[in-house]
């Protein structure tokens, strides 16, 4: 077998010297792997939220016209990287082949079934049919081929749960457990797209590390989404609004939190405009975590500045150590939690 770079750099075609997320264009050649390399059987793709949103749009809603999208992102790039969102999601697959490099370094053997909790926006990506397209839960089955770099992260999908279930959870693993991280006790948190997979998690991981001296509100979209949230008992109060009109949104919050604000806001959103929402509900001294993949960065760091907001910003990095065991744990210790993810995505 050849010898891989630990980063994937050897799949990288254009521009060279850059890594496989930037890239262009990465070889997708799956006959032959590299010593370092994982070659993955493709069963599903979890294509992030944003991405799923905005191709979905643009083919009208037409199943057929979002599988040509998908397919030609893949011919032109070797991975599946919108080009307008910039942004990818994961997979669910089964180990098919071990570089040389990685026997018996790593707890995989050929056979076993992993979900990738690295973007598909720098995964080698090959397709070769789409079988169906789930567009309520952004997911689609596939016959393809995958390939995973040495440097690459995964989970193995654990028995006691639908894999469809664990791949959702997954998919969103980052949010709840960075929440986990970010919340302290006694805290006001905000989450916007609250009502979501990553928003539902993240309020039941914030209301665990608020405890009963914090406040947990959930801003939800639509009237079904806030019912189902109301009903779930995660949050101190939860409304409906459009995050993209910040001084509503910012009217209700100063209500709720009596001018104080909020200590932790976490944005889950799957559309753009809603920056200034989670810039501006939050105290000077507290923190905006952007989970979601529709944020522009200029217009947060320009409009924070526009408004004279010290908050600190966190992009949304969707790796933080533990981050698969964190949000499986919370479908294992939460019946109400695992029903609704049971009901929706598996």
């Amino acid at each position: 077998m050849k010898k891989g770079n630990k980063y994937g750099l050897h799949r990288v075609i254009e521009p060279k010297g850059v890594l496989p997320q930037p890239a262009n264009k990465l070889d997708n050649n799956m006959d032959e792997i590299y010593d370092n390399e994982i070659l993955i059987d493709v069963k599903t793709l979890n294509i992030d939220s944003a991405s799923f949103t905005q191709i979905e749009e643009q083919a009208g809603g037409d199943k057929k016209k979002i599988a040509a999208i998908m397919l030609d992102i893949v011919a032109k790039q070797g991975k599946h990287r919108n080009p307008v969102t910039g942004s990818g999601g994961m997979l669910l697959g089964v180990v098919e082949k071990i570089g040389d490099a990685l026997e018996g370094k790593i707890d995989l053997k050929v056979g076993d079934k992993i979900a990738t909790l690295v973007s598909l926006s720098l995964t080698p990506l090959r397709i070769d049919k789409i079988k169906d397209i789930r567009s309520d839960i952004d997911q689609v089955d596939i016959d393809g081929k995958a390939i995973l770099f040495e440097s690459g992260i995964y989970a193995k999908i654990p028995d006691d749960m639908p894999e469809n279930l664990a791949l959702s959870a997954l998919d969103v693993a980052g949010a709840p457990a960075q929440t986990a991280k970010l919340v302290k006790p006694g805290d006001t948190v905000l989450i916007i797209g609250a009502g979501g997979k990553s928003g539902m998690l993240c309020c039941y991981e914030a209301k665990k590390r608020a405890g009963v001296t914090g406040m947990v509100i959930g801003l939800c979209h639509s009237e079904r989404s806030t019912k189902r949230l109301q009903e779930l008992g995660f949050c101190d109060y939860v409304f409906s609004a459009d995050a993209t009109q910040p001084v509503a949104v910012l009217e209700k919050i100063e209500e709720l939190t009596k001018g104080g604000m909020c200590d932790v806001t976490i944005n889950n959103v799957n559309i753009p405009d809603t920056e200034m929402t989670s810039i501006l509900c939050t105290k000077n001294t507290g923190l905006v975590y952007f989970f979601s993949m529709a944020t522009s960065f200029t217009k947060a760091a320009l409009g924070a500045e526009g408004v004279g907001s010290d908050v600190t910003m966190i992009v949304g990095n969707g790796y933080t150590r533990g981050h698969a065991e964190i949000t499986l744990q919370e479908l294992r210790e939460c019946e109400k939690l695992r029903k609704v993810f049971t009901e929706l995505y598996a």
